[in-house]
């Protein structure tokens, strides 16, 4: 235990003004040499591991990396079909332009996430989802002459901007244009909606409003209703939004619109809050089963409509990725007219699983374009749906073979454009060009022979087979030398944190101003030389040399500073056992990340490596010579182990961890709401955790001062309400309370901003203004006399100052414990736990560290990491897309506002690393006195040595994910662990620099006012 101070005043204290006076100024002296010192050295980290290593280490690793295709901006156009179809090709728009047209108006419904197997009977028992929306299977079994139920197979990534792409266009999109998902750019290329218009076409939309990001001014202004598309704990708004304004338009007859664009989101939103098996679910397939049947009944003879899901979901029911659920939508058509048939492959029931007879949702435009007249758009690359053109009975198969003739010269013609446009020699479509020389050879001879018909057919399905493989092939191709730019960078971050934090002679924070100075001047020349190789280039070319001659820049400028350091040139080599079971666990987690399974099992993997620092720590506290060095470092070290063995109970298991695990950080696997016993972990942290807190500061007689308020009652109070939160929001899912959901969310939302505006507002501003975490005692007998007249006459000579030992970690725990709070709010009620499991973990490794004497080794820092990632993973969250909590942009809003909903996100999915990133200071700062020489340089050093940790994760992961560009799971598995590694790199950053190191500012501040500077 830390002993307390005893202060002894001096008389001359009171009597020497001019001895004060130089106190005072020698003081001031130093406040201004350690706020200069301070800027300096966040300057060094924002410019050495922000501007110029980290991010632009990731950009040009990602630039080359998330598959991009070049966009060609040809038109498709009616007059000019891409053959000759022996006078088939009207080239009008009234009777069809490449192909008779069948329809003249359309109602297109998208219901979001409607995954196959919710619209046909299920093939064992039965699930919430099976049984409701039943028009589907049952029109197209009892009158397959005028519907058709299939399969509809979506591209990855599974979510809603890229699928809508890809269902107008015709095209691929690739990995990189996830990122755009919730601000997506119009599309310019190509489509079925700019096709519709250029005929003259008034176009309608209603519902999710992503579709007036791609194609804005696109539709009727007077008859549109577009709706907020990412409240995804909102069921019914854009779904009667939709009906309300759809039903009416029917009713009022076609003369108004040509086509109308309904998207339902209810079934998307269903499945993100409660998952797919779940009475929710099956209300809103039933609620979709009534409004196809009224619009099937108000349906005119010249009208086609498509029923179709954009992509499916998981067990979870969540989508980004590319897994089966994930990419099993539904595709249905309907009219009244007798004109769909399965002649061609003699299937009179829709498939039993999305394994047989499915079809591409690029597909879809091929078949809407001939059907409703419009040109094929130029970049398709999509096939007829045989099921739209066979007719019913017997197989006409000229219409089949006509078709997809249409559909493969309009491929050959955007694949000779992209040649020519990407400067591609002719062996790289070689065997395209085959097939379609061939297939075309067999068409030209049908008009004289009517049995090569059905060969014309199968060669021009043929084409089309291939030239999508070389498509695929051609987009999947990796800018090289980008991604090696990348790693470079982000290799020498590495190295350049490693001499900053872990160097033999350790730098002060005044060595700062060396590196901010040479560096930045070395950068402004390479970004001059990067302009000038650069002007000899295209603007990209230039934009890129010009980053690159900053990176660039950056590194030599480092490299100049430490080889002219005046204090010679220190080197990272671990002196310790400790320090080398630091890099240990470092290293072999970054090797690790070139095995699927690893990364597959990474959270469990994680939980060994904690488990084995928690039992070395242990066989090291043993050895200990003082006793109570030895009692405490044995006993923090098994309080460790045990909460991270309970912390271990939490888990969400990826689809590739099936069926060796068993999640339990939902209600079930198939849901994504708690479970109702779950409602007790935050009401045990609202009653346990500060009891804890306290109990660690009073060890060091440290609970006192501005720690009892804000610990005692703020923090329990903060986390009572949201514990509340967690139980009016149970409420609102099972319906337990009679009282209006507007109500119901408006007291949810105001109690999450009071509990927010808590922790960040007040709690930042009580964190600034706080005095030290002491008190003061006076010995009874030297309370100093009084005259009469109530004078003092006498000065005490000394006085106890309780807290004195740790005066600095126990005010700095008050920040943590302000984000602690706004994090486990936004975790729901098993995260929460884990988050407060987090706070005992850290405060039991400050004890460890103490008792071990170790607050310079890099185990701390490293620890810290280790415990950041592994929480991540029991809050609910994995290295995939489809884990990522998006409802939890709304426990404080009603709707998307921004930057308030990312932010909202950002701190519920990488919540565990945050708080590691505030806690890494109190590595150096726990148990430490006042006047203890170059703290600032040890607060950098611990920051450093966390930043480190994440640098070498994420180096290998992008190392081992440009390596194996190649291997099957590279999509699935580890590009999701690179962004996700990445994105974490990034955040720990700015927490580390703005939150830790800026926030260790006040702490010292506030102390050394008190005791001096020293």
């Amino acid at each position: 235990m830390e002993k307390d101070a005893n202060i002894e005043s001096s008389p001359s204290r009171h009597f020497n003004r001019s001895s004060d006076d130089s106190i005072t100024r020698n003081n001031k002296r130093r406040a201004i040499q350690f706020k200069a010192a301070h800027g300096l050295l966040i300057a060094f980290f924002l410019w050495i591991v922000i501007s110029a290593l980290h991010a632009l280490g990731i950009y040009f690793f990602t630039k080359g990396f998330l598959l991009t295709r070049l966009v060609l901006d040809h038109i498709s156009k009616c007059d000019s079909p891409p053959i000759n179809l022996l006078g088939l090709s009207p080239g009008l728009y009234g009777a069809g332009c490449w192909y008779p047209k069948t329809f003249d108006k359309a109602i297109i419904i998208v219901i979001d996430a409607l995954r196959y197997d919710f619209t046909v009977p299920p093939q064992g028992n039965p699930h919430h989802f099976h049984n409701a929306l039943e028009v589907l299977y049952e029109t197209a079994v009892q009158k397959p002459e005028t519907a058709f139920l299939l399969p509809f197979i979506a591209d990855p990534p599974t979510a809603t901007l890229q699928r809508l792409k890809g269902l107008t266009t015709g095209t691929l999109p690739t990995f990189a244009d996830v990122g755009s998902n919730f601000g997506g750019n119009a599309i310019e290329e190509d489509n079925l909606v700019a096709q519709l218009r250029a005929a003259g076409k008034t176009l309608v939309h209603l519902g999710d409003d992503t579709w007036h990001s791609l194609f804005p001014g696109y539709f009727d202004t007077n008859l549109t209703h577009a709706y907020d598309s990412f409240n995804v704990w909102d069921l019914h708004t854009v779904d009667n939004g939709v009906t309300e304004h759809l039903m009416p338009l029917l009713d009022a007859g076609s003369g108004q619109w040509d086509v109308i664009i309904g998207h339902y989101l209810g079934v998307d939103h269903a499945g993100h809050r409660y998952g797919p098996d779940h009475t929710a679910m099956n209300d809103k397939l039933k609620q979709m089963d009534c409004v196809i049947r009224d619009v099937v009944s108000a349906l005119g003879d010249d009208t086609l409509l498509v029923v179709l899901g954009d992509h499916g979901m998981d067990t979870k029911g969540d989508h980004g990725g590319e897994s089966d659920d994930e990419v099993e939508a539904s595709l249905w058509m309907y009219s009244k007219k007798a004109i769909f048939g399965h002649g061609h492959n003699a299937m009179t029931k829709p498939p039993p699983s999305a394994k047989e007879r499915s079809v591409g949702q690029i597909d879809l435009v091929p078949t809407l374009a001939l059907l409703l007249g419009l040109p094929i758009p130029f970049n398709n690359l999509g096939s007829p749906i045989s099921e739209a053109f066979v007719g019913p009975g017997q197989a006409k198969w000229k219409e089949l073979a006509a078709v997809n003739a249409l559909a493969s010269a309009q491929i050959q013609r955007y694949q000779d454009e992209y040649s020519a446009a990407r400067g591609l020699s002719r062996d790289t479509f070689s065997a395209a060009h085959t097939l379609w020389e061939a297939a075309l050879t067999v068409w030209k001879d049908t008009a004289d022979n009517a049995a090569s018909v059905r060969e014309a057919f199968a060669a021009f399905s043929q084409h089309q087979t291939e030239n999508l493989r070389v498509c695929k092939s051609l987009w999947a191709r990796f800018d090289i030398p980008s991604m090696l730019y990348g790693i470079t960078i982000l290799g020498c971050a590495v190295v350049i944190l490693a001499f900053y934090a872990r160097a033999t002679t350790p730098f002060r924070a005044e060595d700062s101003a060396l590196f901010v100075r040479q560096v930045m001047l070395s950068a402004a020349l390479g970004l001059a030389l990067g302009l000038f190789i650069g002007s000899w280039n295209a603007a990209p070319g230039s934009l890129d040399s010009s980053l690159l001659g900053i990176a660039g820049g950056s590194v030599v400028g480092f490299a100049y500073t430490m080889a002219v350091f005046p204090n010679g040139y220190p080197i990272p080599f671990p002196t310790s056992t400790w320090g080398w079971l630091s890099v240990l666990l470092t290293v072999l987690q970054a090797v690790g990340f070139a095995s699927n399974s690893f990364t597959i099992w990474e959270d469990e993997i994680l939980l060994f490596f904690l488990g084995t620092f928690a039992f070395i720590s242990l066989t090291g506290s043993l050895r200990q010579k003082a006793p109570e060095d030895r009692a405490l470092g044995s006993f923090q070290s098994s309080f460790f182990l045990v909460l991270t063995r309970i912390a271990s109970i939490s888990r969400l298991c990826r689809e590739e961890q099936m069926p060796y695990c068993r999640s339990t950080y939902y209600s079930s696997a198939t849901s994504s709401t708690s479970a109702s016993w779950q409602l007790f972990i935050p009401y045990t942290l609202s009653m346990v955790l500060p009891s804890l807190i306290k109990g660690y500061l009073q060890r060091t007689r440290s609970y006192a001062g501005s720690a009892i308020l804000w610990i005692g009652v703020v923090l329990r109070m903060g986390l009572l309400a949201s514990a509340i939160y967690w139980t009016l929001d149970a409420a609102d899912n099972n319906d337990w309370l009679n009282i209006n959901k507007d109500t119901l969310l408006f007291a949810k939302t105001s109690l999450a901003q009071l509990t927010l505006g808590i922790a960040f507002v007040a709690g930042t501003t009580y964190y600034v203004w706080a005095t030290p975490c002491i008190s003061i005692e006076l010995p009874p007998q030297e309370n100093g006399t009084a005259d009469p007249g109530g004078a003092a006459t006498s000065k005490p000579k000394s006085m106890n100052v309780l807290g004195y030992g740790n005066m600095h970690g126990s005010r700095y725990l008050l920040l943590i414990t302000n984000w602690v709070l706004a994090i486990i709010l936004l975790q729901k009620p098993m995260g929460g736990g884990s988050i407060g499991i987090l706070t005992l973990q850290i405060l039991a490794l400050l004890e460890i560290i103490d008792s071990n004497d170790l607050s310079r080794s890099a185990i701390g820092p490293v620890t810290l990491g280790m415990l950041g990632n592994f929480h991540f993973f029991k809050t609910g969250h994995q290295a995939t897309l489809s884990s990522i909590q998006w409802e939890s942009a709304f426990i404080a809003l009603k709707t998307i506002r921004y930057p308030w909903s990312p932010l909202l996100v950002v701190l519920n999915t990488y919540g565990a690393q945050i708080i590691t990133a505030v806690a890494a200071p109190l590595v150096v700062l726990w148990k430490q006195p006042p006047r203890k020489k170059g703290l600032l340089g040890d607060v950098a050093m611990a920051v450093a040595t966390y930043i480190l940790y994440f640098a070498v994760i994420n180096l290998a992961t992008t190392m081992w994910a440009g390596w194996l560009r190649r291997h099957l799971m590279l999509f699935r598995i580890f590009c999701p662990r690179f962004m996700t590694g990445a994105a974490a790199l990034l955040v720990v950053d700015l927490v580390g620099i703005f939150v830790a190191i800026g926030g260790s500012r006040w702490n010292l501040i506030s102390v050394n006012q008190v005791f001096g500077w020293a």
